[in-house]
């Protein structure tokens, strides 16, 4: 089991860093939570899950414990992989993903691309007890980078959204609203899909 890794950022992207421990690159799959986070940083902890597949090792990061209890809660429910758990991370922070469940709010919770009425309800059902006992603390620092738009496209194209839909959505959203950073310019997207 791979607890955390710390070490040198080496790419970043919305959906996955490469990070150098010690001379040996590993590629983990993130949120845009955990993105947010590490953006401007060129070197950190990322707390880790290794899930192991017939057909791959997967390797997912998370810049607090917080959002790595709430992915391993998450991928607990029957009907929620990893990679639906982690387009759940990055479309409503951690906190407002528990929220939602402690509150029964379906509704926000079939916002979420991917997510049906059953497996809404499924999710309030099995992790709303949980859930309601995890107060986690985020910093909600403001993303800054050049690459706004080709960030925001490669999280939506991640996410599944044809590349040249997210394009246009992506394009259109930030003329109306330049001043947006990357993890709310990638939700209005959605929202906007």
């Amino acid at each position: 089991m791979i607890s955390f890794l710390r070490g040198r950022f080496v790419e970043k992207t919305p959906t996955h860093v490469w990070i150098d421990v010690n001379g040996v690159g590993y590629e983990l799959h993130i949120s845009l939570h955990t993105y947010s986070r590490i953006q401007q940083k060129e070197e950190g902890l990322l707390y880790t899950i290794l899930l192991i597949r017939e057909d791959a090792h997967l390797l997912f990061g998370f810049g607090d414990l917080a959002e790595r209890d709430l992915f391993q809660q998450l991928i607990s429910v029957s009907g929620v992989g990893a990679s639906t758990a982690r387009v759940m991370l990055s479309y409503l922070k951690p906190e407002e993903l528990i929220q939602a469940i402690v509150q029964g709010n379906v509704k926000a919770l079939e916002s979420i691309k991917g997510i049906g009425k059953k497996t809404a309800e499924r999710l309030v059902l099995e992790l709303k007890d949980k859930l309601a006992k995890i107060t986690p603390v985020l910093n909600n620092s403001p993303l800054i980078h050049n690459s706004l738009q080709q960030d925001a496209l490669n999280a939506l194209t991640a996410l599944g959204i044809p590349k040249q839909a997210a394009s246009m959505v992506v394009e259109k959203t930030l003329k109306a609203n330049p001043e947006m950073g990357v993890e709310d310019l990638v939700k209005m997207a959605l929202r906007s899909l």
